[in-house]
């Protein structure tokens, strides 16, 4: 079973439950780093331990959702070995995957649809890195 991991903040707390349950029901194994509840909350407090876990490799991608996705996408793309896309589309969650290679991908749960969200993170998962010129701009990302 695959396992991905999961996290976001209390403005994204009202699709969270339809994230997961989506994800499971595709039959991953889902790292869930909260938050669980609608009391505001520091997203870095969520999106760190959900880095480690990718880093480490418990989770081979991941899925990351706040009010703009610009907050958790900024901190998760500190750590080297994460590309975090933010995508407000599927066309850009596609291109993501395809061109990027994000392993990563956060959204905007303030300004897209759940469905638009759950739309989204399935062309993410089922779309695969396409390689060739793109894993040469890719290979150039990290910094050492």
């Amino acid at each position: 079973m695959k396992r991905i991991a999961f996290a976001c903040d209390h403005a994204a707390f009202e699709v969270r439950n339809a994230i997961i349950e989506m994800l499971q029901s595709k039959g991953f194994e889902v790292l869930d780093f909260g938050t669980d509840g609608k009391d505001s909350v520091d997203y870095p407090d969520h999106v760190h331990p959900f880095a480690q876990a990718i880093v480490h490799k418990e989770a081979h991608a991941g899925i990351l959702v706040c009010g703009s996705g610009n907050g958790v996408a900024m901190t998760a793309n500190k750590y080297q070995d994460i590309r975090a896309a933010l995508c407000w589309n599927t066309e850009l969650a596609s291109l993501a995957r395809l061109h990027n290679d994000a392993n990563v991908i956060a959204l905007p749960a303030r300004f897209v649809s759940q469905a638009e969200i759950l739309d989204m993170i399935q062309v993410f998962l089922e779309t695969e890195f396409e390689g060739g010129r793109h894993a040469r701009r890719v290979g150039k990302i990290a910094c050492s």
